[in-house]
């Protein structure tokens, strides 16, 4: 008996050790800030209770986390990073290479989702030998947002009240200066504080001609921002500033305090994305049917917009079983290339939300090519509409179906931004800035990085 009840113990401890092992835990790395009280509700109110109903094995830990640089390392090499968290497109390549994330293909296949993923986003999220390790969660490309009022008070609409925009860096600049002298307003919000200038300037440079990285025929890669044409990039951002038609300080503008200064009619034009509409109007309040969205001015070098995003990346020590209840989490929340009735909801209850706030309710960039998804997502927009088509169609007319995008420049793109973020705060700054002399100068630097990082 003695050694009956001590064999069903052992069988017992073996059985709660298994079932200790087979329990799921989906730490939720992309649950939304504190301050985000919107979208706390819809996890809240909405996703976590769908999820929940038919994953009553999966226990969800809300685990808000806020990608960056300087955390994700220590973090990922002491096996602490969220089974599911959101990064920047320009970091895949890097996150792969150092093993800090998990490749989630066999998942995504057996879902059939490789298929239906934009061919150039799911490229991003590979490595050489074509294996995926992340899901987009939404795309955008670069274009100048206008503030209407502003381009109405300076005289600068046509008949219908649209907006006279710039087609070209020349005109960007005539235009500014008529508004300035009409109304007092800065033609362009540039931004010259973080790296997020140095990533602006990185679209205005391929306008000009510009290619900011090459790779020689060894393979190495080579530092390109003293070029010609990115060198007439800077000098005609140095002309901007000399003219005037800047917001007093570029040095103190980031990506927030652009959508303030557009918002608020400070500045009649800034770059930006169609993913961050809610940031002159909701944010800032713009009223929704006075934003336009335009493509990115042509230069000597032609008219490109800079295509990034957020992709949603996974743990690279996360189970199977963890990727697929993240990946489960994505379809409720209709971020899958799925159309489920969660889905269906969720897209109404996001239009709805967009259209009692305030906020342009447009198409979104496609990230997922299933057409009957793709149409549900234009029914939702059509049925909620609180803009005028016209204010859009220019910029997604131009991203969308001309197809002028790049994406960002491949290796250490922030580190990239960080040393042309320094030329400039130079250039706007002093009115004698050597621009040659500045770019030799981050061109070396770059230099440096690179040869260091790659070990070329």
């Amino acid at each position: 008996m003695k050694k009956l009840l001590t064999l069903v113990l052992a069988v017992a401890m073996c059985l709660s050790a298994f079932g200790a092992l087979a329990e799921t835990t989906l730490k939720l790395g992309i649950y939304p800030e504190d301050v985000d009280t919107a979208q706390i509700e819809a996890h809240d109110g909405m996703f976590i209770p769908a999820f929940e109903e038919t994953h009553p094995d999966v226990t969800i830990e809300k685990a808000h986390y806020k990608y960056s640089t300087d955390t994700f390392v220590p973090m990922a090499e002491a096996g602490t990073v969220p089974t599911i968290f959101e990064s920047w497109f320009t970091e895949p390549t890097k996150l792969i290479s150092n093993g800090f994330v998990a490749d989630i293909t066999d998942e995504l296949a057996e879902r059939g989702w490789l298929d239906k993923m934009n061919p150039s986003i799911r490229d991003l999220l590979s490595d050489e030998n074509g294996r995926v390790y992340g899901v987009p969660r939404d795309g955008y490309a670069l274009g100048l947002m206008i503030n209407v009022e502003v381009f109405e008070d300076a005289g600068l609409v046509d008949e219908n009240g649209i907006p006279l925009y710039p087609k070209t860096w020349d005109e960007l600049l005539e235009v500014s200066k008529k508004i300035k002298e009409e109304t007092g307003s800065a033609g362009l919000c540039l931004l010259a504080k973080d790296n997020a200038g140095g990533w602006h300037f990185s679209n205005i440079a391929w306008n000009f001609g510009a290619t900011l990285q090459i790779q020689d025929e060894t393979g190495k890669w080579i530092s390109n921002l003293n070029s010609p044409e990115a060198v007439a990039a800077m000098e005609f951002v140095k002309t901007m500033a000399q003219e005037g038609i800047l917001t007093s300080d570029p040095t103190s503008e980031d990506w927030g305090t652009g959508f303030t200064q557009l918002g608020t009619g400070v500045a009649a034009m800034y770059i930006a994305a169609n993913d961050a509409v809610s940031q002159p109007t909701f944010n800032n309040g713009l009223p929704a049917d006075k934003l336009m969205m335009v493509p990115i001015p042509a230069g000597p070098g032609g008219s490109y917009s800079l295509m990034g995003g957020t992709p949603y990346m996974f743990a690279a020590n996360a189970t199977k079983e963890e990727i697929n209840a993240a990946l489960d989490y994505l379809e409720v929340m209709g971020k899958a290339p799925v159309l489920s009735d969660t889905a269906k909801a969720g897209l109404e209850e996001d239009a709805r939300y967009r259209k009692d706030n305030g906020i342009p309710v447009i198409n979104e960039f496609p990230c997922w090519d299933d057409d009957e998804l793709v149409q549900a997502r234009r029914d939702v927009v059509a049925e909620y509409a609180n803009v005028d088509p016209a204010m859009f169609d220019p910029y997604f007319d131009a991203v969308v179906e001309e197809g002028n995008l790049r994406m960002e420049e491949p290796q250490y793109a922030q580190e990239m931004y960080f040393e042309l973020t320094k030329v400039l705060q130079a250039v706007v700054t002093y009115e004698n800035a050597d621009v040659q002399d500045l770019m030799d100068k981050a061109n070396a630097n770059f230099q440096a990085i690179l040869d260091e990082k790659l070990g070329q």
